[in-house]
């Protein structure tokens, strides 16, 4: 299946599933793993689950290489939504459109054959690249299951606890959706 084929001067750009073209996984890991490091086997591992429904892996080709990869996870929360995982680009094709290419293509994938209505995704940085293709901060989300971790939601849940278990030490603090020190940002973009 080709989701996206663009032939210019020396350039050919497709957007594919990499279950439709396994030939690239070993080159896709590579990608992957040249940006957060994993061992092989587990990254293809997680490659290999990529299927026609969620969780997908799309790929970039520029010429037959493989310079992108998105991939699509279900948010058990809200059926008709998925969560943007990662997306990578090459380190030296930065900065040249190619993000925005796969990004673009990804969405329509996500409403032309997932059927989806809202992409989210979580970002650390890249807040404005996200906000020039219409994606709007949001609550943060869970792709684990119902939980939505919320500060509200926290502060009740250990009431909930500390009402419940007299006598019983507190229990440690909810996990801060932390990396590096740096909170992630939470976006959604609503499909039309």
């Amino acid at each position: 299946m080709l989701i996206y084929s663009s032939s210019e001067v020396e350039m050919d750009l497709s957007v594919v599933p990499l279950h439709h073209n396994k030939k690239y996984m070993s080159n896709c890991c590579k990608l992957i793993n040249d940006e957060w490091k994993r061992s092989e086997t587990a990254r293809m591992r997680s490659l290999e689950s990529s299927s026609d429904k969620l969780p997908t892996s799309l790929i970039l080709l520029k010429n037959e290489d493989v310079i992108g990869h998105l991939k699509l996870s279900p948010v058990p929360s809200i059926p008709d939504a998925c969560f943007v995982e990662s997306v990578v680009i090459e380190r030296g094709l930065r900065g040249k459109g190619f993000g925005t290419v796969l990004m673009e293509k990804a969405e329509a994938y996500c409403k032309k054959c997932l059927q989806l209505k809202t992409i989210y995704l979580s970002t650390k940085g890249q807040e404005g690249f996200y906000s020039k293709l219409g994606y709007m901060e949001c609550q943060p989300i869970s792709i684990y299951g119902n939980y939505t971790p919320t500060s509200t939601t926290n502060h009740k849940i250990m009431n909930d606890c500390n009402n419940s278990r007299h006598g019983v030490p507190k229990p440690p603090p909810m996990p801060s959706f932390q990396v590096n020190n740096k909170h992630k940002t939470y976006m959604k973009k609503e499909l039309t």
